[in-house]
């Protein structure tokens, strides 16, 4: 049965975006090329991996389905319509993103609300470099280098080097904080900021004479290079992030990471010189694969398309990574320590759980799944601004992971999967689909009531299922164990607490009845 449902809705998915075959198709091309039709085709198909994670059948047919459906038949239907590979990129940068948010929220227990400054981070470290404004930064700096030159990089170094092994050694020697660590360290802290931008700054001036031989901004070789570095910035903005505020929680820390998510936006606004302000930063570079592109070509595939293949495999490879960290991660001693934490805090601190130290894991993990993901991204649109990483985004990440299932790692990618197919094709397509209806008033028409239809589909999820749509074990019995136990002390004869006698049994906040009697106690 899984196989054949595989087949029919590749065969239908196919055909839905072979323009050729729909025009000789007639009336049933016409169906079938419906916005609406359309959305739902391409929603069956990628449940064909739903199916073969849920229902039981042979390893092999659920290795075909799976591998079939993403490696083989996706790319086959993105060869005709290229729109299908660029929503299947999008999905799966959402499912990272969700996924990276999940261990934040759904393991951790920490509500985060600027999530979406890590994958902005991720996005400015490959795009100010692999675009024309690295060749304006250097080109500015070389004109007003000030007092900067190579005194400025090894002062730079030599402190970036002292304050970062002064941090080193207060972690590992000092086991308890007491307030002079605390304040030494934030010293550290500080200065091992100020050695950063002296060395950068100071790399930038000492490279200006390079700007015209950069004009386009990096080679694109350097593109595996920055997939490391995007993960090593957003971790680092994610602790520095997670050090001033995660000794609050609750609604209090919400609000610190909705207002630290909006400061990232903001400067990204203001730093014209190095992110160009709300015009945003274009053309960004893509990784140059030459033998990978003579592979897609003898495939098929457009020199257009090229680059999205490319993109659509490296995406698959880092689900499929940041899949495999976060099961290690939940089965690990620090996984156990998030689920401690997030289900009792002081509990978990009684037990010996660090905290504050566990917590930073935590942000930071989560924010290098943003990071790379955000380069990626960069590389796929080949166009970032600041418009583009809002308090929106962050919300529509949250709710993946809500609607999927907080703590599940299938649940938050099927979050991720119906919250986008939504908002770039079921909607849409809706909106499409209805706009030319006579008896339909413009003012009603689902194309202008998205956001609506998007949060009633949302509120009645919730209801409906307030575990999720895929939940965990553990978190679907943390919702229902009221409904799941019976409690019959209220009666006078709660099988626990009956005598063999068969005597009464009084409510422990009741007074006794004698005066030499226990309050609560068997008669």
């Amino acid at each position: 049965m899984l196989v054949l449902i595989f087949l029919v809705t590749s065969a239908l998915l196919l055909v839905s975006h072979n323009n050729d075959l729909l025009g000789n198709l007639g009336g049933l091309g016409t169906v079938l090329h419906n916005p609406i039709v359309e959305a739902v085709v391409v929603s069956l198909f990628l449940a064909n991996v739903l199916f073969a994670y849920l229902w039981r059948a042979a390893p092999w047919a659920k290795a075909l389905v799976g591998l079939g459906s993403l490696l083989l038949v996706l790319p086959w239907a993105g060869q005709e319509d290229t729109s299908l590979l660029d929503l299947s990129i999008q999905i799966m940068i959402f499912a990272a993103l969700a996924l990276g948010l999940n261990i934040v929220v759904g393991l951790a227990g920490l509500l985060d609300l600027g999530y979406v400054a890590f994958f902005a981070v991720g996005a400015y470290t490959w795009g100010i470099f692999a675009s024309p404004r690295f060749s304006e930064v250097l080109r500015y700096y070389g004109q007003n280098p000030g007092a900067t030159n190579a005194g400025t990089l090894a002062l730079g170094l030599f402190l970036t080097a002292v304050t970062a092994a002064s941090m080193i050694a207060i972690r590992r020697r000092v086991a308890r904080p007491t307030r002079a660590s605390t304040w030494s360290f934030a010293l550290a802290s500080l200065g091992l900021v100020v050695g950063l931008i002296l060395t950068g700054r100071a790399l930038l001036v000492l490279n200006a004479f390079r700007a015209q031989g950069l004009a386009t901004g990096l080679d694109a070789n350097f593109f595996w290079l920055f997939l490391a570095l995007s993960v090593l910035a957003a971790a680092v903005v994610g602790v520095l992030i997670g050090l001033p505020v995660l000794r609050l929680k609750g609604d209090y820390l919400a609000i610190i990471t909705l207002g630290l998510g909006e400061v990232i936006r903001v400067l990204a606004n203001n730093l014209g010189l190095y992110t160009a302000g709300s015009q945003g930063i274009t053309p960004i570079k893509s990784a140059a694969v030459p033998w990978f592109d003579r592979l897609a070509g003898a495939l098929g595939f457009q020199p257009d398309q090229y680059y999205l293949l490319f993109l659509y495999v490296v995406v698959l490879v880092m689900i499929a990574l940041i899949l495999t960290v976060n099961i290690r991660l939940d089965r690990s001693r620090i996984g156990r320590a998030w689920i401690a934490i997030r289900d009792d805090e002081v509990a978990a601190q009684a037990m010996g759980v660090p905290l504050v130290q566990t917590k930073l894991i935590a942000f930071a993990t989560g924010a290098s799944f943003a990071g790379v993901m955000g380069m990626i991204f960069a590389a796929k649109q080949t166009f970032i601004s600041p418009e583009s990483f809002n308090l929106f985004q962050s919300i529509g990440v949250l709710s993946m992971v809500i609607l999927g299932g907080m703590g599940s790692f299938p649940g938050v990618i099927l979050g991720a999967a119906v919250v986008t197919l939504l908002n770039l094709r079921i909607l849409p397509g809706l909106g499409e689909a209805t706009a030319n209806i006579p008896w339909i008033p413009q003012q009603v028409n689902p194309g202008q009531l998205q956001r609506l239809v998007f949060g009633v589909i949302l509120v009645a999820s919730m209801l409906l299922r307030p575990e999720g749509l895929l939940p965990n074990r553990r978190r679907t019995l943390e919702l229902h164990q009221d409904e799941d136990q019976e409690d019959d002390s209220v009666l006078g004869h709660g099988p626990a607490l009956t005598a063999a006698g068969g005597s009464d049994v009084y409510s422990p906040g009741l007074a006794p009845e004698k005066e030499d009697e226990r309050a609560g106690g068997v008669q």
